[in-house]
C-alpha cells in the first residue's frame, strides 16, 4: 500500500508499470536499456479514491489523462530504472494529494465605506480630466 494521506492509500496492484527506452543523453546505454517508466493508474475504476478526489484528479491531470480515465505518468529523468520508478510513484502521490485538497469556501464580503468613497473620488477625478479635454478643444 502506498500511503497518500492519513485516510487514502493506493494499492500497488492498481498501478501498471511498463518500461520504455528513454530519450536524451545516455551514451551507448540509451539504445540498449529500457530505463524510462510509464506508470498507468485507472482513476475512474479505483476503489481507493473517493468520488470527489477522482473528479478533481481528472481535472488537474490534463493531458496525462486518457479518455478512459487512465492517468499516465512517464518518468525518464534518471538513468536507472529503479529511480525512475520511484519518481513516477512520487509524482502520482503528489497529484492525488493535490486532488484531496478542498478549496477554501469564499465568504462574500461587502466593501467598506472608505473603499466606496475612494472609488467615487477616483471616478470624480477621472470625470474632471475628461471634461477638461473637451473644454480645451472648444467642444463645450
Amino acid at each position: 500500500m502506498i500511503q497518500v494521506t492519513h485516510s487514502i492509500a493506493l494499492d500497488e496492484a492498481e498501478l501498471q508499470e511498463s518500461f520504455i527506452r528513454a530519450s536524451g543523453p545516455g551514451g551507448q546505454n540509451v539504445n540498449k536499456v529500457e530505463t524510462a517508466v510509464q506508470l498507468r493508474f485507472d482513476v475512474r475504476n479505483s476503489p481507493s479514491l473517493p468520488d470527489f478526489v477522482k473528479e478533481k484528479l481528472e481535472r488537474i491531470a490534463g493531458s496525462r489523462m486518457t479518455n478512459d480515465g487512465v492517468l499516465i505518468i512517464t518518468a525518464q529523468r534518471f538513468r536507472s530504472q529503479e529511480r525512475n520508478r520511484e519518481d513516477a510513484v512520487e509524482r502520482l502521490v503528489e497529484l492525488v494529494r493535490q486532488a484531496t485538497e478542498r478549496p477554501k469556501p469564499r465568504r462574500p464580503t461587502r466593501p467598506t465605506l472608505a473603499s466606496k468613497k475612494r472609488r467615487l473620488e477616483a471616478k470624480g477625478r477621472r470625470s474632471q480630466i475628461k471634461k477638461g479635454r473637451s473644454a480645451k478643444l472648444g467642444l463645450d
